[in-house]
């Protein structure tokens, strides 16, 4: 039997439930990776994004190839596409793993038509811990507080074992015609501004594992001083993570075998968790407020240069300027430093929370259409659990606190220093604080 596994964000060949059920049959197989630019329902991937995809989908092809399969590219709506590939290989069976956002409305629409087919379909869980119908609070609804969310989570019973990758590939004698992946342009070329982007990662389901275990053995046990950014004790998994080249379970499982402050760690998964679970029951989570209440927010309208300056990295704040040109440089802020970017944003120059997510989006090779906006909402007081409104994170006492010695500055933003301020920081304060309670209760 011939069957085709559609490969989405779950760029690996360990702990891929599909590929393993397709191998322990024994089945023919051929793997296929759609590229929905153009599906309404995914959103357009940012240029870092879209640069972190090339290099993994070039990672898995020669993980397959080593098996003899190849990987098929395609470009386009999946709901075109994979029947198409179905009728050229002659597959009686389609399996992948199951997505979570407003895609899942149109795999399960396509599970129908390629059934109404003759078609065999399968699904498996995707890239969560828990599935989302399976977290629920004593009435069946979902939880709006992380703490209680993640009191249920561990109450519940243990995420599966993480799957072997599966030693033999049988490939199908019929494949489709792959399009080229240099095709797609994906990364940058006029200017190529992903130089940094190079240097500081590596994609692919091999350097995802490494980074686990190197991660779990040097830095795990420091994690509790995660909060300084001039130290190197975050996990940097997140863009493995994002794009699963790494299954969450293989990191939970192996966390739970390390030695270090493994709750803290586990809990930090559970936030990704959370943010993956409010954008199954919310939807979009990128375009409005989880809390209405904001949305008469009087968020201000002419702050270009303001909003320039913040991008660029130049607002005068060191802290801030720092977190900006790091995320421009390498496609990834530290997470304390992320929240002080987006509360200046938000708070001290009242922009839209929207407007910040965007530029991140198109930027960090993390940007994860569940965690991005929520974390952006939960800064700005308009989340799940957010955080007050009134919580204002002054980026002058964060880096005091969090960069005693300037290292981090130095490093990123010798220069900011010298340069003027663009706001007070007290008196924004005051007039995000004003804004606020304008608000109706």
């Amino acid at each position: 039997m011939t069957t085709l596994v559609w490969f989405r964000d779950d760029l690996r060949l360990s702990d891929h439930a599909a590929l393993h059920a397709a191998a322990e049959s024994g089945d023919d197989i051929v793997a296929l990776f759609v590229l929905e630019d153009e599906s309404a329902h995914v959103r357009a991937l940012g240029g870092a994004a879209a640069w972190w995809l090339h290099h993994s989908l070039t990672a898995l092809r020669a993980a397959l190839a080593e098996r003899d399969v190849p990987l098929i590219l395609r470009r386009g709506a999946a709901e075109q596409i994979v029947p198409e590939v179905v009728r050229e290989s002659g597959a009686s069976r389609v399996l992948w793993n199951r997505r979570y956002g407003q895609a899942r409305h149109h795999d399960a629409a396509l599970k129908i038509a390629l059934r109404e087919t003759g078609c065999d379909v399968g699904s498996f869980a995707g890239d969560v811990l828990f599935e989302p119908w399976t977290i629920a609070t004593q009435d069946g609804g979902a939880y709006k507080v992380y703490s209680a969310f993640w009191r249920a989570c561990t109450a519940a019973p243990a995420p599966a074992l993480p799957l072997p990758a599966p030693s033999v590939l049988v490939a199908a004698a019929t494949q489709p015609r792959s399009e080229n992946l240099d095709s797609w342009e994906l990364l940058p070329t006029a200017p190529d501004w992903a130089g940094g982007l190079a240097e500081r990662w590596t994609p692919g389901e091999a350097s995802a594992q490494r980074t686990l275990d190197e991660f779990l053995e040097e830095r795990l046990a420091h994690y509790g001083e995660r909060d300084y950014p001039a130290e190197q004790n975050c996990s940097e998994l997140s863009p493995h993570l994002r794009w699963g080249e790494i299954s969450p379970r293989t990191v939970w499982h192996r966390t739970l075998r390390a030695t270090g402050d493994v709750g803290l760690f586990l809990s930090e998964l559970g936030w990704r968790e959370f943010a993956k679970h409010t954008a199954f029951h919310v939807g979009p989570l990128h375009r409005e407020n989880i809390n209405r209440r904001f949305d008469g927010f009087p968020w201000r309208t002419d702050g270009d240069d303001a909003l320039s300056a913040w991008q660029q990295g130049r607002t005068g704040f060191g802290l801030v300027d720092a977190g900006m040109r790091e995320l421009w440089q390498t496609g990834v802020m530290h997470n304390r430093v992320r929240m002080v970017t987006a509360s200046f944003l938000t708070k001290n120059l009242l922009l839209d929370w929207r407007i910040g997510e965007a530029w991140f989006w198109d930027t960090l090779v993390d940007a994860d259409e569940a965690s991005n906006p929520f974390n952006w909402q939960w800064v700005a007081g308009c989340g799940a659990d957010a955080a007050p409104y009134f919580r204002v994170f002054n980026p002058e006492l964060q880096q005091k606190k969090f960069d005693p010695e300037g290292r981090y500055v130095a490093l990123w933003a010798p220069d900011s220093a010298m340069l003027p301020p663009i706001v007070d920081l007290r008196a924004t304060r005051a007039q995000a604080l004003e804004a606020y309670h304008s608000l109706p209760r």
